[in-house]
């Protein structure tokens, strides 16, 4: 029986999310806004991009999932050795995207964004899907198990406000989208920072959970691994989406992801373009959003286990929808209200925004792995990862058509790169695309999350039963241990006598 993880370990493996999710952070939230207001490439071309990359990723998630898998690894085991791989690619290929020539025509900058984004797609997979599925492994049961997922949580919010005050220092004396050549700049440097601190704690993560995996065996080199079938793959989603609990979980954090692509990749036009917002406000604003988030972290653990977690997670997520409605009225009223007075009216809306999607970074995947765990007790086979990564694919494949449609809606409402005040209506159609994609997939998020039947004591229940036999097994083995003592000690005597 494996031994409860200590502090240290849950810190490091935690702490290991925290450049990764800087970085991608960064990525998803100004990746839209830098392509289209700062380089000037069109929203479908970007849209575009984005959503081909996307789909990618998530293609690539089930195959490398099942590749760490059947890994055999004496020295990294399955997952850390893909890690080691993924975080030094990822980090050369974040500085190349973001540093795009601003002389290239329009379709030049599109292929370096359509190419540099496929290729740091694959390299997050790399290290994504065996970060996550790494927290099944190592963690020994369903407390250790929220207890992972909880320092990856606050190290992730960690991460994703770190791009806000980046920005608040490279770029916080510019009109963001005017100055194109300093803007690119400051994006160049956040870009720099963020491969480095992917770097640092990506391997500080890596050689603390290396050495507890050495420590208690977690891997087992002796397993015959598993012949290559992409079919067989493919199958395996198809499979686990005919199971109710698999399926209620990977709709409802799709729908959830589709709401925040639309709130992250227009959020930034909405509050340069209609709000005007400096960009010292809306880093202000985005650490805002994502302090709610950590801040709010304590109250979701303790509501977890006071109403178990799905309760919690519907909760959260209406808190959400209470907060977009509220930012609703402000943006009704910003013509009559000055920009100042707006940022401090609109400050306590996308807080409130913020502590609702605390839950959202750690609750659906810790219902996730209580489907694996339960998944893994009846088949008695730990694919781990290949689920893993089947999760990833569909919330990437949400996210990619969300991009592609927010893309073609920009053009669509003739959003202008190279207008720094926009038209009303386009002000107005912005506003649209924000709050109505929010509050429409956020409901459908609801109304799936509301289906989970998973409750803590279905996972404490084989948790127990694993325990017993674990027990029994180990109880055996001190009996013909002590057997054999005996016999050796017996021969001993005889041999005097």
């Amino acid at each position: 029986m494996k031994a409860n993880l200590k502090f240290r370990t849950k810190f490091c493996y935690g702490i290991g999310g925290l450049g990764y999710s800087s970085m991608s952070q960064t990525l998803n939230s100004f990746i839209m806004f830098f392509a289209t207001a700062v380089m000037g490439i069109s929203g479908s071309l970007v849209g575009i991009a984005i959503a081909i990359s996307s789909l990618w990723d998530g293609v690539s998630d089930p195959l490398v999932g099942y590749l760490s898998d059947n890994t055999r690894n004496r020295f990294f085991g399955k997952r850390l050795g893909f890690m080691f791989f993924g975080i030094f690619v990822i980090a050369f290929l974040n500085i190349c995207i973001w540093s795009m020539p601003a002389s290239f025509s329009e379709i030049g900058k599109f292929l370096w964004l359509l190419f540099g984004m496929l290729a740091i797609e694959t390299a997050n997979t790399c290290y994504g899907t065996p970060f996550s599925a790494l927290a099944i492994d190592i963690a020994p049961d369903y407390n250790e198990q929220s207890k992972v997922q909880s320092f990856k949580t606050v190290f992730n919010i960690i991460g994703m406000i770190l791009p806000s005050i980046l920005m608040y220092f490279f770029m916080s004396s510019i009109s963001i989208g005017v100055q194109q050549e300093y803007t690119q700049e400051g994006y160049i440097k956040i870009a720099c920072i963020n491969s480095s601190l992917l770097i640092f704690f990506g391997l500080i993560m890596i050689f603390s959970c290396l050495h507890h995996v050495h420590k208690y065996n977690i891997y087992s080199t002796q397993i015959q691994k598993e012949k290559f079938d992409f079919s067989k793959l493919l199958s395996g989603y198809f499979n686990i989406l005919k199971k109710k609990d698999f399926r209620m979980v990977i709709l409802g954090y799709s729908f959830a992801t589709i709401a925040s692509a639309f709130l992250t990749s227009v959020g930034m036009h909405l509050f340069t373009y209609c709000y005007h917002f400096s960009s010292t406000q809306i880093s202000m604003v985005l650490i805002a959003l994502f302090g709610g988030a950590i801040a709010s972290q304590p109250l979701w653990v303790y509501l977890s286990k006071r109403m178990d977690k799905k309760r919690a997670l519907i909760i959260s997520l209406s808190t959400i929808v209470f907060g977009i409605f509220l930012t609703i009225i402000t943006f009704l009223f910003r013509e009559f209200i000055s920009t100042q007075m707006m940022f401090f009216i609109a400050l306590p809306c996308l807080v409130l925004c913020g502590i609702g999607a605390g839950a959202m970074y750690s609750l659906p995947f810790s219902m996730y792995a209580d489907c694996v765990t339960l998944e893994i007790f009846k088949t008695g086979q730990n694919n781990a990862g290949a689920y893993t990564g089947y999760f990833t694919f569909s919330y990437n494949l949400a996210n990619s058509v969300a991009l592609l449609i927010i893309g073609f809606m920009l053009d669509f409402i003739k959003f202008d790169s190279t207008m720094p005040v926009q038209a009303m209506s386009v002000q107005n159609g912005l506003g649209l695309i924000v709050f109505f994609g929010c509050t429409i997939f956020l409901s459908l998020a609801i109304m799936m999350f509301s289906k989970f039947s998973i409750k803590r004591s279905d996972v404490l229940k084989i948790q127990m039963t694993l325990e017993r036999e674990e027990c029994s097994i180990t109880t055996d083995k001190e009996y013909k241990d002590i057997n054999d003592e005996k016999y050796k000690n017996l021969s001993k005597k005889t041999k005097k006598l």
